[in-house]
């Protein structure tokens, strides 16, 4: 059985990875049920990363860096994603992911105009998903986990929108049958959420964000934890 592959491009705080580990270590947590092998590399240190056909699918993490840093090993990740989007690898892209993916394929990535968006926060589907096998049967309205200040500006042409909310019009893109991303963190738990929101307290609240009432409304998002497992799982959802 080939594995599935954790493609890590950066770590939580320190303060995160000591009580939850690292991405690779909360991704695999959510893909262990789905009893297949798991290979995970960290991109962002320079490992190598497998050749695409030698794993089942892939998930590209988030990261603290952004697209627009354009350090050497984004590039290097860059490549590869391409090469296994065009071998038709199964891909699930997460937040720098996301981003990641839609840059690689043709879409515009940024800074968000309107600011940073963090915590738990609402998630609607589009008309497109009531139709989509990865999506049909989800809840048109469920919350997510976010922390980000670039996302992306113009999705790649052909790329069917299947979430947005207030904030963010590409909250979920599919780029073909076997590939998509969300900006949100399906693998943070309501826990992981409020460690980051304390640890950048002084900067949110900088940035003129309310940390103490975004703190209060944080809670698990088992909706989008489930679309994370419900990618790789055998058949469509509904």
């Amino acid at each position: 059985m080939l594995p599935l592959f954790i493609l890590q491009t950066g770590n939580p705080p320190q303060a995160v990875r000591a009580r939850h580990g690292g991405f690779d270590a909360m991704f695999g947590a959510l893909l262990a049920p789905l009893g297949r092998p798991l290979l995970a590399a960290r991109g962002y240190a320079g490992e190598a990363l497998p050749d695409p056909g030698s794993v089942a699918g892939a998930v590209i993490t988030g990261s603290p860096g952004n697209i627009t840093d354009a350090a050497p090993w984004m590039a290097e990740a860059a490549e590869w994603v391409r090469k296994a989007h065009a071998a038709r690898l199964p891909l699930f892209g997460v937040c720098f992911g996301h981003q990641l993916m839609a840059h690689v394929l043709g879409g515009r990535v940024d800074y968000h105009p309107g600011g940073r968006e963090v915590a738990t926060q609402p998630i609607e589907l589009t008309a497109a998903a009531e139709v989509d096998p990865w999506l049909c049967g989800t809840p048109r309205r469920f919350a997510a986990q976010l922390l980000h200040e670039q996302t992306v500006i113009e999705p790649p042409p052909g790329v069917t929108v299947l979430g947005a909310n207030a904030h963010d019009a590409y909250q979920i893109l599919r780029y073909g049958p076997n590939a998509v991303s969300v900006q949100f963190h399906p693998e943070f738990s309501a826990p992981i959420m409020r460690e980051y929101l304390d640890i950048m307290t002084e900067r949110l609240t900088a940035e003129g964000l309310d940390v103490p009432a975004l703190r209060a409304d944080v809670r698990d998002t088992p909706v989008a934890t489930g679309l994370l497992r419900g990618f790789f799982a055998a058949g469509p959802q509904c």
